[in-house]
């Protein structure tokens, strides 16, 4: 199945250019590039894009410092390709040809620079409104809490109580015992802010859209998070045992420590396998969408209009059914990630009980 959905995905690119020229004589130029919209919907950008229109862009502030120094702006002045001169700086969008491509870059002498830039793009501003949305409902949760007591919440609100108990008592606690208060803040907003970054992610309005786990880099952060509280919080016997285990000196030291080279490397690993896992995942997943729906301009332009009506039918159907799949796999990446998390904190929690003297 795997390899499958892979030489589909591959076709279709494949055929972008193709379905490009094809499209073009007939609809006077007006082709689809399948391929640019794929990576454009999967990366990042300056503005969020409107749907059924995709040359139209919702602005976003750019913060750059240029040159002369900073400069803010709308993303709107450098629609279209155009450049925007803020006092004696010029800025453009890396076109294709660039090696800043899709990048705000600066025209200096007839070169381009690249600023540094901390503008709010498309992905940073669906992560503020992650973050706004698991803050709001956090904070409604315990204030439900405050005024009501024990009393269980309904509707909405009791949906986030039993997700949030469940992870709690099905992973945390039950993995980490005693020490799961200490961690549970920590991997309760990591589960939350995966989950509904992947749930808003399947969503193709404002605030939807945006690939935030299919983005290496916030993976990666998170992946880092947990590195470190796995790590900073570790117990001395985890160290010990690490560094120095208790096994025979010639296994731990025979040439050279190769036991614990393994150790070390292995601590690096762990967070390149959360990385890749959920960074894989959903990437693959929002790409075999986009890929199942493009399928029907690809036939059209290729075969004509009766072809294309009768992929249109199961194009939609494989994408409603694939909708309803990621649903699922946006609850158990978060899950899975948080399970992960869980075990590695877990690992590094060693505690040494001492053995009761026997009575004389």
């Amino acid at each position: 199945m795997t390899r499958f959905l892979y030489i589909l995905i591959l076709s279709v690119l494949t055929l972008a250019p193709l379905n490009a020229s094809a499209s073009e004589s007939e609809q006077g130029g007006s082709g689809v590039d399948a391929k640019e919209l794929i990576f454009d919907h999967l990366g990042d950008g300056y503005g969020w894009e409107v749907p059924f229109n995709h040359h139209v862009r919702m602005p976003l502030p750019i913060i750059v410092k240029g040159s002369d120094g900073w400069h803010i702006f709308s993303s709107s002045h450098l629609q279209h390709g155009e450049a925007y001169t803020d006092g004696s700086a010029t800025f453009v969008i890396g076109g294709e040809d660039s090696q800043f491509k899709g990048k705000v870059v600066e025209i200096v002498n007839g070169q381009e620079l690249r600023p540094f830039d901390i503008s709010i793009t498309k992905n940073v501003c669906a992560l503020f409104i992650t973050v706004a949305l698991v803050i709001g409902l956090m904070m409604w949760l315990a204030s439900f809490y405050r005024r009501n007591g024990m009393k269980a919440p309904r509707r909405g609100l009791g949906a986030i109580e039993s997700l949030l108990t469940f992870v709690y008592e099905g992973v945390i606690k039950s993995i980490l015992g005693p020490d799961g208060r200490r961690f549970a803040p920590y991997l309760l907003t990591v589960f939350f802010l995966i989950f509904f970054m992947n749930i808003l992610g399947l969503i193709v309005v404002f605030p939807g859209g945006a690939n935030l786990t299919g983005n290496v880099a916030v993976t990666l952060t998170l992946a880092t998070l947990t590195f470190l509280v796995t790590n900073i919080f570790a117990t001395k016997h985890y160290w010990l045992e690490m560094f120095w285990p208790d096994v025979p000196v010639w296994l731990k030291f025979p040439l050279f420590p190769i036991m614990q080279l393994i150790e070390v490397f292995g601590m690096f690993t762990k967070p390149a396998a959360l990385t890749v896992r959920l960074f894989a995942n959903m990437m693959g997943g929002h790409m075999i969408v986009l890929v199942l729906t493009l399928l029907i301009f690809i036939f059209s332009g290729l075969f004509g209009a009766g072809v294309g009506a009768g992929t249109t039918v199961i194009s939609l159907a494989f994408s409603i059914f694939m909708l309803l799949l990621d649903c699922l796999v946006s609850f158990i990446q978060a899950y899975v990630f948080t399970m992960l998390s869980t075990i590695f904190i877990s690992l590094a929690q060693v505690h040494v009980h001492h053995a009761p003297e026997a009575a004389n």
